[in-house]
């Protein structure tokens, strides 16, 4: 759509063939409807966020930053806001009203959207891109055109469309392609922690080891589910997950539930709160250091007495809570499917694409852009920034042609 609509305003005539019944379904659902936009922060400290194909966006995040894009959409009467972290969502937190603006914003340019299409070849000479044949309500068509962008996506949430089309077409062209694999996913889980299942916790560090490796850390929100672990940190790790999991490394998270406390003023709150509740049962005392469910766990844990007091409580015992709320573990047993995953890792190989333009080194008239490259970010409007910047610097190229 930021590709189609660039081209339009230079007077182009362009025809966006949609697969779907609608366009941007994937972008409707993103950050749970909200629609993390873009991110803030400085382009260098964005491209840091890039598992793969950081460097190649340089140019591309330059062009069209995260400043332009908000601008952009401000100028068409969407109203932003910036959340923790940088990260900007509309204010209305409805990401079919940025679907909206893109759709108006494509037709009052000039420019044609075809749903409901297949597209069944690509049709091309020696070095270009002659034609595209295509299914529309039940005829076949064969269109000319000077020029093509592919913007298919990758791998993830097929249900709106993202199946893998793309990387068959570019292939097809001649294009090698990094294997697909899931990025930004959920993690699955051994059963101990599966009864912790709709648990949310927050402000918590997270610490990734492999082999015994630390591999990273992370703070923020943690959730738990009926497979294993999912949210921010979870999504922000799991493309160093996938990797260890291939590798078939032992993996293991390590959750600090008490980041604020050192484990001195840690050990002074735990003694005061005793203190405080004398006789009463131990559950009370860590119900005032956890989330009930995750109390009640403990005490599973620790093969706790719940008549146990508080004034029973051995200092043993305080030092292994101790311990316990400093370095929650919880062992990773793999990774959700593709299909689960917020974006897709692998794609078109970067070293085929020209960073300035998007264009294919191997035929002069095609475009290849956003998550259909093999680009990857963390989570917090990094990977939308790139489809966007992407599909702008393409849309230039071919407008000013």
């Amino acid at each position: 759509m930021m590709a189609a609509g660039t081209i339009a305003e230079k007077g182009k005539e362009v025809m966006i063939l949609e697969k779907m019944s609608k366009p941007c379904l994937k972008l409707g659902i993103t950050g749970k409807g909200r629609c993390n936009l873009t991110n803030l922060s400085d382009v260098n400290e964005i491209i840091e966020k890039f598992n793969s194909g950081g460097r190649f966006l340089k140019y591309a995040l330059h062009e069209w930053s995260s400043r332009q894009l908000i601008d952009f959409f401000q100028t068409k009467g969407l109203k932003t806001k910036v959340e923790r972290g940088n990260r900007v969502f509309p204010v209305s937190d409805k990401a079919l009203e940025v679907v909206g603006i893109l759709k108006d914003w494509v037709r009052t340019t000039g420019g044609v959207l075809l749903n409901n299409v297949e597209i069944l070849e690509i049709v091309r000479s020696k070095d270009k891109v002659e034609a595209v044949k295509y299914r529309f309500q039940n005829k076949v068509f064969n269109q000319p055109c000077k020029n093509i962008v592919l913007a298919t996506g990758g791998l993830s949430y097929p249900r709106t469309g993202s199946t893998g089309d793309g990387y068959q077409l570019a292939e097809k062209l001649g294009h090698n392609i990094v294997q697909p694999k899931p990025a930004l996913v959920p993690l699955t889980t051994d059963s101990r922690s599966l009864i912790l299942k709709d648990l949310k916790l927050k402000n918590i560090k997270a610490i990734l080891w492999s082999n015994n490796k630390k591999v990273c850390e992370e703070f923020g929100e943690l959730d738990f589910t009926d497979f294993g672990v999912d949210g921010p940190v979870i999504l922000t790790m799991s493309t160093k997950v996938v990797k260890a999991v291939e590798k078939k490394e032992k993996i293991e998270l390590s959750i600090d539930l008490k980041p604020a406390l050192d484990n001195i003023q840690l050990k002074n709150r735990i003694i005061r709160e005793i203190k405080q509740l004398g006789s009463r049962e131990i559950i009370h005392l860590l119900k005032k250091l956890l989330p009930g469910k995750l109390a009640d766990f403990y005490m599973e844990e620790m093969k706790i007495d719940k008549a146990t007091k508080c004034t029973q409580f051995t200092a043993e015992q305080r030092k292994r809570l101790e311990a316990w709320l400093k370095n929650f573990q919880i062992k990773i047993t793999g990774y959700r499917p593709i299909a689960e995953a917020i974006v897709t890792s692998g794609g078109v190989n970067l070293k085929e694409i020209n960073p300035v333009t998007m264009e294919s080194k191997l035929l002069s008239n095609l475009y290849i852009v956003g998550e259909l490259l093999d680009i990857d970010a963390k989570t917090g409007g990094y990977n939308l920034q790139a489809a966007f910047s992407t599909g702008y610097v393409a849309g230039k190229a071919i407008g000013t042609k």
